[in-house]
C-alpha cells in the first residue's frame, strides 16, 4: 500500500501522511485530481487530502472531486501547520525582496511579510516554492514552507513558526477506492455523505429534521453547486455517529425521503483532536 499526496516533496501533505503512516511509501502528485484519479484506478493506493484549515477555511474544489470520484474515507487527521521562512544558505532577511509560497501560506503569514516589506508571489504549493528557489539560486527571494522542505532542498530557515495564528490546523482525509468501515463499538465515529436535495420548498429543512428528531449532531454541512448551476445544490455532511447506530440509520432514512441522491463517503473513527 502506498499513499499519494498533492505537491512537491516536502509538502505539508507529505508531513501529515508520514505522521499517520510513518513506514508507508509516499508518492507526490501534481494536482488533487491526479491523487483521486490514481486511487480510483488502483486499489493498492490511498491518498491524503486537505479539506479545511482552521484559519483559511475549506480547500477549494475538493468537494467537487469528492463528489466526482466517490472515494471512500478511511480516517481523518488534524495536522498542526508550522510555517517557516527560508532562503539560500547565508542569505539574510535584509537581502530578501520577495517571498514565494502557496496562496494559503501567504495569507497565513501576513505579519512577517508586512514587517519585512516583502512582495508576495503566489505559487502552486509550498514545497515547490522551496524547490524553485533552490534550483534557480534566487538570492533575493524566500519561500514559506515546512522544515522538511528546507532539509530536502538545502535551504536555510531564517525564521521559524511565522504563522500569524499559532492555532493553525489543517484537517486531512485519508481516502481509497474500496468501501470499508470500523466495527460499531462505543468509540466516537464520523459518517460522511453527499446528498442532493429535491427542488421543493423547505427541502433542506426537511432533510435535517431526522437528525434533530433522533438527537444526532452534524459536525459539518456545506453546500456547493453542481455543473456550474445555481438552481440546485449538493451538500457535504459529516454526521457524528456510526452508520450502524439505529439513530443514525433512522436519520438517514428520513434524509433519503427528501433527496434526489445520497452517497455515503465513509464511516471512520473521529480523531482525538476533536476532544482537545
Amino acid at each position: 500500500m502506498k499513499i499519494l499526496y498533492q505537491g512537491s516533496e516536502g509538502a505539508y501533505s507529505q508531513l501529515a501522511a508520514l505522521e499517520v503512516y510513518p513506514k508507508m511509501d509516499t508518492i507526490s502528485c501534481k494536482t488533487f485530481e491526479e491523487c483521486f484519479q490514481k486511487c480510483t484506478e488502483n486499489e493498492n493506493l490511498i491518498t491524503i487530502i486537505p479539506v479545511e484549515n482552521s484559519i483559511a477555511g475549506r480547500v477549494a474544489d475538493i468537494q467537487y472531486l469528492m463528489n466526482k470520484y466517490k472515494l471512500q474515507i478511511y480516517a481523518e487527521h488534524f495536522h498542526k501547520v508550522s510555517h517557516n521562512l527560508m532562503a539560500l544558505p547565508g542569505i539574510k532577511i535584509k537581502n530578501i525582496k520577495s517571498v514565494r509560497s502557496h496562496s494559503q501560506a501567504i495569507s497565513q503569514c501576513q505579519k512577517v511579510i508586512k514587517e519585512n516589506n516583502l512582495e508576495p508571489i503566489i505559487a502552486a504549493d509550498t514545497a515547490g516554492s522551496a524547490k524553485f528557489i533552490s534550483i534557480n539560486l534566487k538570492k533575493d527571494e524566500a519561500a514559506i514552507a515546512s522544515t522538511l522542505a528546507a532539509e530536502i532542498y538545502n535551504l536555510e530557515i531564517i525564521k521559524k513558526n511565522i504563522e500569524d495564528d499559532k492555532k493553525n490546523v489543517t484537517r486531512f482525509l485519508i481516502m481509497g477506492k474500496n468501501a470499508k468501515h470500523p466495527e460499531f463499538k462505543k468509540d466516537k465515529y464520523i459518517t460522511s455523505c453527499i446528498f442532493k436535495v429535491k427542488d421543493k420548498p423547505a427541502a433542506l429543512y426537511k432533510c435535517l429534521g431526522g437528525f434533530a428528531t433522533n438527537n444526532i449532531s452534524l459536525s459539518k454541512l456545506e453546500s456547493f453547486s453542481e455543473h456550474s448551476s445555481f438552481e440546485q445544490y449538493l451538500f457535504l455532511c459529516d454526521i457524528v455517529g456510526h452508520i450502524e447506530d439505529p439513530k443514525v440509520q433512522k436519520s438517514l432514512e428520513e434524509l433519503g425521503f427528501h433527496t434526489v441522491s445520497l452517497d455515503i463517503l465513509g464511516v471512520y473513527k473521529a480523531s482525538n483532536f476533536r476532544d482537545i
